[in-house]
């Protein structure tokens, strides 16, 4: 499978390593040739996990690597997109007039990226259809260590994934799973981004270990920083994520929280006894900034904040949650319940389940793109009567 990873974060590292080693064709690409400079200087990624420690060859028959956007998906039949939802915006606006035919787009995790991606696409003119997903964490716990080494403490085991549109989800999945067997399919993208583990682990970690994170140079949120109060508070907070999924009908497994630290629960997404793998590395003992680390700036104002927002749209109830992002924008001052991934920023808000529901699944959301800005059209100008697309097969005239 020809796969392009994009990012430089603790996840592009480790996809780009396992994808690689699985025999797949990987092409990595980052905004700046330079920030390949330490891997290219050596000529490989040192890669450490549970099998032991490897190199795998950068360029010279290994990872492809580039900073142009366009080659690097040109062949790609599965793009993969670990990055922190807030850069989502910038890199579907750059992406989207590059996406062909077929293609598969996956955000581990997206927090309803796909939509953003679907809207980028729709808004460039490139016809192409593509089905983008995504699921509910990392396919790794992984820390990289300076530009050319990536510990990974462990690997997904399930990853719950929805598409968005949902048609296309048999085409999507099926072409996943020959990068990512342990997929399985949830309902659509929204389904997807409800199951999104980082805005509930994270936010009551950064926000009741604030003393202690502003104190110490260094601090394990999921060691001493995960204490019984804590945990109950994790607990209420993933009950309400739940009792949402459940009021808008989504099916079990919900994967609850509490088998991340069980070690004879149902298996979680990184599988049974997780928790101890992630503490027992040490490899989450660090320096977070609660004004600028992405625990912050994604799990709280971007993916919190989607939760709220969406429990807010079904009436039920999110009051944990809610108290969080009031806590949240005490301490950086900014509003943390009304960023650009709420339902109302997304121009979401009006529609009921039903039609939710089945925009997700036919892609009739983009009577949304057309319309959230009266003043101009989405599709831009000159492109409606018969925008030309690159396609793996050449190029074709989409549709007037």
């Amino acid at each position: 499978m020809k796969v392009c990873v994009i990012g430089g974060g603790h996840g592009a590292y480790a996809a780009a390593a396992e994808l690689t080693e699985n025999d797949h064709h990987v092409t990595w690409w980052r905004r700046e040739q330079s920030a390949f400079d330490a891997l290219t200087s050596v000529g490989h990624l040192d890669i450490k996990d549970h099998r032991g420690a490897r190199r795998i060859t950068v360029d010279g028959g290994g990872i492809s690597v580039t900073s142009d956007l366009r080659d690097a998906v040109a062949a790609a039949d599965v793009i993969v997109i670990p990055i922190p939802a807030f850069a989502h915006d910038d890199l579907a606006t750059a992406l989207a007039p590059h996406l062909q035919d077929g293609q598969v787009v996956y955000l581990p995790p997206g927090s309803f990226g796909s939509f953003i991606f679907a809207r980028a696409l729709h808004d460039s003119g490139n016809p192409a259809d593509v089905a983008f997903a995504e699921t509910g964490t990392l396919p790794y716990l992984a820390r990289k260590y300076g530009e050319s080494r990536v510990v990974v403490s462990g690997y997904a085991t399930r990853l719950p994934t929805g598409v968005f549109p949902a048609r296309h989800t048999d085409r999507a999945l099926a072409t996943l799973t020959e990068v990512y067997p342990s997929v399985e399919r949830v309902e659509h993208a929204l389904s997807g981004a409800l199951m999104n583990a980082g805005p509930i682990i994270h936010p009551p970690l950064i926000l009741m270990n604030a003393g202690p994170l502003e104190h110490f140079p260094a601090w394990d949120i999921h060691n001493e920083g995960t204490q019984d109060s804590i945990r109950r508070v994790t607990s209420a907070l993933d009950a309400e994520r739940i009792a949402v999924r459940r009021a808008l009908g989504y099916s079990a497994p919900h994967f609850p929280l509490a088998d991340h630290y069980s070690a004879a629960g149902d298996e979680w997404m990184y599988g049974n006894a997780a928790h101890e793998k992630l503490t027992d590395s040490g490899d989450w003992r660090e320096k977070i900034d609660l004004h600028t680390h992405r625990y912050m700036t994604e799990d709280v104002e971007i993916g919190l904040a989607l939760l709220s927002s969406v429990g807010h749209w079904a009436s039920v109830p999110t009051p944990v949650a809610d108290g969080l992002l009031a806590l949240a924008g005490a301490i950086t001052g900014r509003a943390t319940g009304t960023g650009g991934r709420t339902l109302e920023a997304l121009g979401l808000s009006d529609l009921d389940r039903d039609s939710m529901s089945d925009s997700c699944g036919t892609d009739s959301l983009g009577d949304h793109f057309e319309c959230r800005d009266s003043g101009r059209r989405a599709h831009g100008p000159g492109n409606r009567g018969g925008a030309r697309v690159r396609t793996r097969r050449g190029v074709r005239r989409g549709p007037p």
